[in-house]
C-alpha cells in the first residue's frame, strides 16, 4: 500500500535531496539515488537492493519486490527531489553495495580508470564495459563517485550487473599479478604499440582522464602502453571513447 506525501519538507524528501547531492551523505546513509522508470525496471530485474520508490500519479511502475516503501507525491514535490531537469515520474533509493576489491580476479578482461572525474563518462564507460563483456571495472583515485545520480543514470543499468571496485594502484596491480594479467596503459612512451597489435583478451587496461592522461605513478605500474591510431591532427579521444575502443578490441577477439 502506497503512502502519499505532499510536503517538500517531509523528512524522506529531505533525505532524498541529500542523497542526490552529497557523496559523503550517501556513504553515511548507505543508499544511492536512481531516477526514471526504465532504470527502476532494471534495478528491480537485477536485484539492486531497492528500499524506497517515489512516483507521481499515473506513472506505470514495473513489478517490484516485496517490502519496498512506496510513496506517491505530486509533481511539484517530485521536481524538488529529482536530479533531472525534467523528472520522469519515478525515482528510487537502493542500498550501496561494497566496492572493496575481491581477494582475487577470476576473469580475464578488466578496465581501470584513473582521474576520470566526469560522472557521465564513468557511467558511460561502465555501460560500455558491460556491453563488451568486461569482467569488472576498477575506479582508481580521482574518479567520480560510482553512486553519483549522473553516473547511475549514464550506466543504463550496468551498475546493477557489472562488478566495480574502488582501490589504489598498488592493490589493483597486486590483483592483476595474482591472476597473471598484464597491466597496460593507454599512453605514449617508447614501448607503445598499436592497440590492434596487443592481445587484450587477458589484461587490465588503464585509462586516464582526457585532460591529464595517466599519472606517472600509474604508468609505473604498466608493463607496456598502447595507442589508439587516429588522424595526426587529432591529439586524443574523450575518456569514454578511448575506453570503448579498448573494450571493443578485447571483445572482438573472444570466442562466441
Amino acid at each position: 500500500m502506497a503512502e502519499r506525501i505532499t510536503s517538500r519538507t517531509n523528512p524522506l524528501m529531505s533525505h532524498i535531496r541529500k542523497i542526490g547531492g552529497s557523496r559523503s551523505y550517501r556513504r553515511t546513509a548507505g543508499e544511492y539515488l536512481g531516477d526514471g522508470v526504465k532504470l527502476l525496471e532494471e534495478a528491480a530485474k537485477w536485484g539492486a537492493g531497492l528500499t524506497v520508490v517515489v512516483y507521481t500519479a499515473g506513472v506505470g511502475l514495473p513489478k517490484l519486490p516485496e517490502g519496498i516503501r512506496l510513496v506517491e507525491v505530486p509533481e511539484d514535490v517530485m521536481k524538488t527531489i529529482s536530479p533531472m531537469e525534467a523528472p520522469q515520474g519515478a525515482l528510487f533509493l537502493a542500498k550501496i553495495c561494497g566496492e572493496t576489491a575481491p581477494e582475487g580476479l577470476s576473469g580475464g578482461r578488466y578496465l581501470a580508470l584513473e582521474g576520470v572525474q566526469d560522472p557521465g563518462n564513468v557511467g558511460t564507460i561502465l555501460r560500455t564495459a558491460d556491453a563488451f563483456g568486461a569482467d569488472g571495472l576498477f575506479l582508481l583515485p580521482g574518479c567520480a563517485d560510482l553512486y553519483n545520480p549522473k553516473t547511475v543514470r549514464a550506466s543504463m543499468g550496468a551498475i546493477f550487473r557489472l562488478p566495480v571496485w574502488s582501490c589504489g594502484l598498488e592493490e589493483m596491480s597486486r590483483l592483476a599479478a595474482g591472476a597473471g594479467l598484464p597491466v597496460l596503459g593507454t599512453a605514449l612512451r617508447e614501448d607503445t604499440v598499436d592497440v590492434k597489435d596487443v592481445d587484450l583478451r587477458r589484461a587490465v587496461v588503464l585509462v586516464g582522464s582526457e585532460g591529464k592522461g595517466l599519472s606517472a605513478e600509474a604508468l609505473g605500474y604498466c608493463g607496456r602502453t598502447v595507442r589508439i591510431p587516429m588522424r595526426e591532427r587529432c591529439e586524443s579521444l574523450n575518456a569514454a571513447a578511448a575506453a570503448a575502443v579498448v573494450l571493443w578490441e578485447g571483445f572482438r577477439g573472444t570466442p562466441g
